[in-house]
């Protein structure tokens, strides 16, 4: 199976939104559309802070992974999070999350990004497995935390 990745720019936006609502809805995760595709639109426009690439699979539209850029002193520079990874169903399972794991590394590479990050549930024992096969180690020392940021603080 041929995988490609292919950046995203503001035209391909109708592509990708369906796709982040399927990924949105299989995590649970209470967005609405107009929030979707705010937050895509402001990294498509941002191209400094990360990108969204397509995934093809034999040229045919599997999903979509996501870059978030930041800085580390810890890793002597630019690291990013994978935002946002998801292929459609049937196209897991066949090889294609290693691939596009590979792929996207070496992309990181290239706009000098030393470490990558991501975020997987606790009981998706299927995307653990894959993303330890693909290098990512748990940091069972540390544990991410979050804080929201709302206009009434």
């Amino acid at each position: 199976m041929k995988v490609e990745l292919r950046v995203m720019d503001a035209t391909t936006l109708p592509l990708v939104l369906p796709l982040i609502a399927d990924y949105h809805a299989f995590e649970s995760l209470d967005s609405s559309a107009a929030e979707r595709e705010a937050a895509a639109r402001q990294l498509l426009d941002n191209p400094d802070i990360g990108g969204i690439w397509l995934v093809y699979c034999d040229e045919k539209l599997a999903g979509y992974i996501a870059l978030c850029r930041g800085f580390s002193i810890e890793f002597n520079g630019f690291d990013a999070f994978v935002d946002e990874f998801f292929l459609a169903e049937s196209f897991r399972g066949r090889g294609v999350g290693g691939q596009v794991l590979s792929a996207i590394r070496a992309e990181a590479r290239t706009r000098q990004i030393n470490a990558l990050h991501l975020e997987v549930a606790r009981d998706n024992q299927a995307a653990r497995r894959l993303y330890q096969a693909a290098g990512f180690e748990a940091r069972e020392k540390y544990v991410l935390m979050t804080a929201l940021l709302g206009e009434d603080e």
